[in-house]
Formats: structure tokens, C-alpha cells, sequence
């Protein structure tokens, strides 16, 4: 990089572009790097759909929960900002699924839904006879000759038949990503599904050798680690040790983007709808889709963004005595299937997936409402939601007083809808921006991830690349105004 001061804009401050201001940061440092960095963050605060509340002892994650722990980036980051002792991994036990109005185990050995030991599988009652059968077609049926992109639904409705997608795949996936794996591309999501098709051709043999080999049991006595971790002071505990951490960085909340102009000399003047203006040499875009798309109103290539769907969710945290819930599974949650009778798409079992999250003696509940084709209830008041969701409940555990309090979230059109297609679509614009608009980078959920830890790794690449165009272009004179 140049010894001249450079300056890149971040635009959005959830956890993407906090994690790319952080690592900017430390780009920075280590290369000794006179640079200036500025966030710009649309609401009052960072951390985007990171909100955590904590009342009478309980710690109730309003958005995202935890993460999975195999992708090391979350907890790495975590680490790296002083929350190394603060980190927790889930407690194990059963996962249930809902349908036909009774809880069923989710069949052992099960990988998202798809079976990689027989026994199981064969003597659950969440498939009939014929469902089971016709899943037992996969170690018959030659691969996929298909090269393009298709649904998730229709790649395993091929595979394993509609019993198993509809009671079983559909209820994980769409517990995901909220969205209809009829319409889901598949090579945006689980690319790595296909992968193992195109290499075994049996999809249920490929799974499970592709598995890696379990651990082996160490035979003291210590608890199998689940594959979530979260902080044991709740997520917002997370955005303020790495906000803390932003020293070197101008975090400007409160302050919307209107419009980034590119100059003549390729560099861009971002427009605030304060009348201000930042001069930037580099931009990093950490925006969802629809906003991105209306801040560069000059560029058409960015009109994809006007289609794609992003569904609406709310969670419902609902706090009880211990005594007041009769719950005689023994687990941490269940998922519903969409044939199912019910509002409510999932249910865990929060003081025992985390045990942190309730006191002693106390029940903690966090249901989830909304999802692609049945979002209205999230627009309906808190009071009906608690209602729909406790009648819900009611069918399938008993519920013998209110909750002691209860919290709705809302997220509208939070979800991006990754549609057949999106993969191509991302690339096709993020090829254009690179000969339209150098130096500008797309990180964040509507892109290529959803998770904490996808998002974090975008905005890590987001930062390689601003550090390898500035280092390549010629530093111009720079009028960092505001």
C-alpha cells in the first residue's frame, strides 16, 4: 500500500461491516498503513439483527442465536476482541420434528435431513412404509444430469422422494433460511449436496462416507460438545467488545447513504442524507440487496436486486416458571413440518440448549413465526402472536399458566430469498462492478451466506480486496470531506 493516507468508507455496520472494519483495522497496523476508515450506519446503533436482551436473569437473543462452531471465523473474532472465556458450545440432546400433531426424534445419523444410518431411519414413524421405500430408490438411481442450477426441493424430491423432504428436509432447511426450498437454488446454499451426488451417486452412501470419522471418547466422563457456540453474555456483548474495539475507525450511526457518485479520477463521493459527503478511495458494501441497488441508481446492472425476495420472521421469547411448562421430551427443540397444522415453524427449548440463558427454576421458550408464502402473522400485535404461538404449544405440551413476560421480535424482510440462480446473478453484477466501479466491494447476508461466520468471512475478503487495489492503484488526491 501507499505511505499516503488513503481512505475507505464501510457502508452498513452490522456484524459484516463491523467485522470488515475490524480487520481493516488490523490490516492497517500491520502493514503500518496511514488510512483512514469510516462506518456508516443507517440506525442508532451496530450489530444489525445482534440484539440482545437480558431481564430477570434471562438472556434472550431477539435475532441470531449462536453460530456453528466448525466455521472458526465467529469465535475467532470473538477471541480476538477479549470473549475468549465468554464463549459456550450448546448442550446435546434430541431434535424433534413435528407432524402429524406428535413429536417424532429426528431419525440418528441424519445430515440435514438426509439418512446416513439405516436402523434409524427404517423404524421412525415420521414416514410411512411407502416414504421409506421410495428414500431407498437413492442407492438405485443414477446421478443427476443436470449441470445448472436447480431447487433444493427438486434436487431431493429426486433423490428421496416428498415424505422425506416434506417431513423432514424441508422443516431444517426452511428453518434456515425461511424460505420454499421449491424455489432455493441449490448451488447457493448446499452446493456440496450435488457434490457428493455427482462423486457417489447414491446421495445417502456419499453422506455418509464424506463424514468425517466421530472423535474418539475420551472416557472421562466429559460432555459431548455441541456444534453451536454462542457468549454466555448474550450476542450484543459481542457488538460492543468489537465496536470497543474500532479506535482507529469514524462510526458515524444515525447517518444514511443516500448515493455514491463515481469521479473522474475513480474515486467516489458517498452522499449522506445529512446534505454531507465522504471522498473515498475504496468502498466496502455490507448492505441488504434492495438497498444496495437504490444507492447506485446510476448503474443498471444492480436491477437483479430489485427481484430477489426476502421473506418476513419474528421470534417469540416467552420466560415461565419451570413448574408452569410440562415438557417430557428430553431435548433441545423441535422443527415443524410445513404439512403440519401449525403457525409456528420451530420451537427450542432454550434454558436447556442454554443454560445460561435462564435462572434456576426458570423456563425459557423461543418460538419462531414467518416464512416464504405465510408471513402475514408477523404483521399482527404482539398480544395476537403470544396468543397463535401459546395455542401452538398448548397441542403438544401443557402450558398451565401465562408467561411471566414475553418478547416478540420483528424482522421484516430480513431474509434474502437465495432463488435458483443467485450464484450467477452475484457474479454477473460482481464482475460488472469490477470493471464499473473498482475498488467498490459487496459483503453480507444477501450475497453468499447467511450465518454470523459467512458473513464475517465476506467481510474479510472484502477487506483482502480493498488492500490489494489500493496497494495496485496510485494514490489520488483525496478531499475527505463530510
Amino acid at each position: 500500500m501507499s505511505d499516503e493516507r488513503r481512505h475507505v468508507v464501510i457502508i452498513g455496520g452490522g456484524i459484516t461491516g463491523m467485522a470488515a472494519a475490524f480487520y481493516m483495522q488490523k490490516a492497517a497496523e500491520k502493514e503500518n498503513t496511514p488510512l483512514s476508515i469510516t462506518l456508516v450506519e443507517a440506525s442508532h446503533r451496530l450489530g444489525g439483527k445482534i440484539q440482545t436482551l437480558v431481564k430477570d436473569g434471562f438472556v434472550i437473543e431477539r435475532g441470531p442465536d449462536s453460530f456453528l462452531a466448525r466455521k472458526r471465523s465467529a469465535a475467532q473474532l470473538a477471541e480476538a476482541v477479549g470473549l475468549k472465556d465468554s464463549l459456550v458450545h450448546n448442550a446435546t440432546g434430541k431434535s424433534y420434528v413435528l407432524a402429524k400433531d406428535r413429536l417424532y426424534a429426528m431419525p440418528g445419523g441424519a445430515i440435514m435431513g438426509i439418512p446416513t444410518q439405516i436402523a434409524p431411519f427404517v423404524t421412525t414413524g415420521l414416514f410411512s412404509p411407502f416414504g421409506k421405500a421410495r428414500a431407498a430408490f437413492d442407492f438405485i438411481l443414477p446421478r443427476s444430469g443436470q449441470t445448472g442450477d436447480q431447487s433444493l426441493g427438486e434436487f431431493f424430491r429426486r433423490r428421496l422422494g416428498d415424505e422425506v423432504v416434506d417431513n423432514l428436509i424441508e422443516p431444517l432447511l426452511s428453518g434456515i433460511y425461511a424460505g420454499d426450498i421449491n424455489q432455493m437454488s441449490l448451488m447457493s446454499t448446499f452446493p456440496q449436496f450435488y457434490q457428493v451426488e455427482q462423486k457417489y451417486r447414491s446421495l445417502i452412501l456419499g453422506m455418509k462416507k464424506a463424514m468425517p470419522a466421530p472423535p474418539p471418547t475420551k472416557g472421562n466422563g466429559e460432555a459431548k460438545k455441541g456444534m453451536f457456540q454462542t457468549l454466555n453474555t448474550g450476542l450484543q456483548s459481542y457488538v460492543d467488545a468489537i465496536e470497543a474495539e474500532l479506535t482507529k475507525t469514524l462510526i458515524l450511526k444515525s447517518t444514511r447513504v443516500k448515493h455514491v457518485s463515481k469521479m473522474t479520477d475513480n474515486m467516489y463521493d458517498v452522499y449522506l442524507n445529512n446534505g454531507e459527503h465522504l471522498r473515498a478511495d475504496a468502498i466496502i458494501v455490507t448492505t441488504p440487496h434492495q438497498i444496495t441497488e437504490s444507492i447506485f441508481p446510476d448503474y443498471e446492472f444492480f436491477a437483479p436486486f430489485r427481484n430477489v425476495p426476502s421473506t418476513s420472521v419474528a421470534t417469540v421469547a416467552l420466560a415461565f416458571n419451570e413448574g408452569d411448562v410440562e415438557n417430557t421430551h428430553e431435548g433441545t427443540g423441535f422443527v415443524v413440518s410445513r404439512n403440519s397444522d401449525y403457525t409456528i415453524t420451530a420451537c427450542t427449548w432454550t434454558n436447556k440448549k442454554w443454560p445460561h440463558s435462564a435462572p434456576e427454576g426458570k423456563v425459557l421458550l423461543r418460538c419462531y413465526v414467518g416464512r416464504a408464502g405465510d408471513e402475514m402473522i408477523v404483521d399482527l400485535s404482539d398480544d395476537e402472536i403470544v396468543k397463535i404461538v401459546l395455542d401452538d404449544l398448548s397441542k403438544i405440551m401443557n402450558v398451565n399458566a401465562q408467561p411471566l413476560f414475553s418478547v416478540v421480535s420483528r424482522w421484516k424482510e430480513s431474509m434474502p430469498q437465495y432463488t435458483i440462480g443467485h450464484k450467477d446473478r452475484i457474479k454477473e453484477i460482481k464482475e460488472n462492478m469490477q470493471t464499473e466501479l473498482p475498488g467498490v466491494y459487496l459483503a453480507g447476508s444477501s450475497y453468499e451466506g447467511l450465518g454470523l461466520p459467512d458473513c464475517i468471512d465476506q467481510g474479510i475478503a472484502a477487506v483482502e480486496k480493498v488492500e490489494q487495489f489500493l496497494k495496485n492503484t496510485p494514490k489520488k488526491e483525496l478531499a475527505h470531506t463530510r
